[in-house]
């Protein structure tokens, strides 16, 4: 009994270091007075807009409790910060903390996340905690970097109310040679000419990825869903191997890069109720690509293909990334050492 004890808690402590890998330190702490206007203007997010005349509010705090009583709507928050020049090449994450409904964040203006969803099709997202990671080619360390918080407010309390606010600098377990987290082009539906690299996706939606699809979209969406991204290759070695890590996925996926199919879990039906859909939301996706699947030095496309039966859909956890073959091996045998 006690050996099934503690295999058991072996287990347990394995699932948590394998869940909770990545690390966050706080680098600038972001709470305390920003700029404040209610009303909606996109040009509020650009890096040089003139926000001299507009109020001065506590983040987080709710913006009823200061000054805004009854108000719900569009409101938008603003504030520059330095970056410290020592922590320059890191894998930098803005912490947002909690926004009640729904929110876009920008870097000197990009947009760099969003969670919910704006109306005229509004979806809150009040639950959800903000990270977004930062752009390494956005950041400046030579002068101020602007951020911009887009939000939108249906009832009761809104604005950004509570949780960590700051920037922080993300340690990973094993950093991928090729990132693909933040954003990918995304779609309702099911059609196999989508996995193509030549699909023209202009009009698809942007969401980011990991991070399930309801908290991006309007509404508890179930059935077929696309993702799919373009990413630079490293120049390499012709032969060289790589493993997709695609985190974890709700709940079925093929994963089809330059078109051709790489990998999947679980088995896709034209007919729903053949689904065969249980255990794999939980199983973390480690796909090994052939040499030649990834054409080094030049732009590839990567397709991923989801069916949700219910609850949470789409890749909701990471890491999502390519790790060389060679890389990956070694990793996971320290891990069982």
């Amino acid at each position: 009994m006690k050996a099934l004890l503690y295999i058991g808690v072996c287990l347990l402590l394995a699932f948590r270091l394998s869940a909770e890998g990545d690390r966050y330190d706080e680098i600038l702490n972001l709470h305390g007075q920003w700029k404040f206007m209610i009303g909606d203007d996109l040009q509020r997010a650009e890096r040089e807009f003139d926000d001299g005349d507009w109020e001065s509010i506590k983040v987080p705090s709710t913006w009823e409790n200061q000054g805004f009583p009854g108000y719900d709507g569009y409101a938008w928050y603003r504030r520059q910060v330095s970056m410290p020049p020592s922590h320059k090449g890191a894998a930098h994450v803005l912490f947002m903390g909690y926004i009640d409904d729904v929110d876009e964040v920008y870097f000197n203006g990009v947009k760099i996340g969003h969670k919910g969803a704006f109306p005229p099709r509004f979806s809150t997202a009040y639950k959800n905690e903000r990270r977004y990671p930062l752009p390494s080619e956005l950041i400046n360390y030579n002068a101020p970097n602007t951020i911009a918080v887009r939000v939108y407010d249906a009832q009761l309390d809104g604005g950004i109310i509570h949780g960590p606010v700051g920037i922080y600098i993300r340690y990973r377990e094993l950093p991928p040679d090729v990132d693909l987290e933040g954003y990918w082009k995304f779609k309702t539906g099911d059609d196999l000419a989508w996995r193509l690299s030549g699909h023209n996706d202009d009009d698809w939606q942007s969401i980011t990825v990991p991070g399930f699809w309801e908290d991006q979209i309007r509404g508890n969406y179930d059935g077929f869903g696309w993702y799919r991204k373009q990413f630079q290759a490293p120049p390499s070695e012709q032969n060289k191997r790589y493993v997709l890590m695609l985190g974890k996925v709700d709940d079925l996926d093929e994963v089809y890069i330059n078109g051709k199919l790489v990998g999947k879990t679980g088995e896709m039906h034209p007919n729903y109720s053949q689904m065969q859909v249980g255990w794999q939301h939980r199983q973390e996706r480690y796909y090994y690509l052939n040499a030649g699947d990834i054409i080094p030095g030049r732009v590839n496309t990567i397709a991923v293909r989801v069916y949700d039966a219910m609850g949470g859909g789409g890749i909701y956890a990471g890491p999502v990334g390519l790790v060389e073959l060679k890389r990956f091996v070694t990793h996971w045998r320290k891990k069982s050492r």
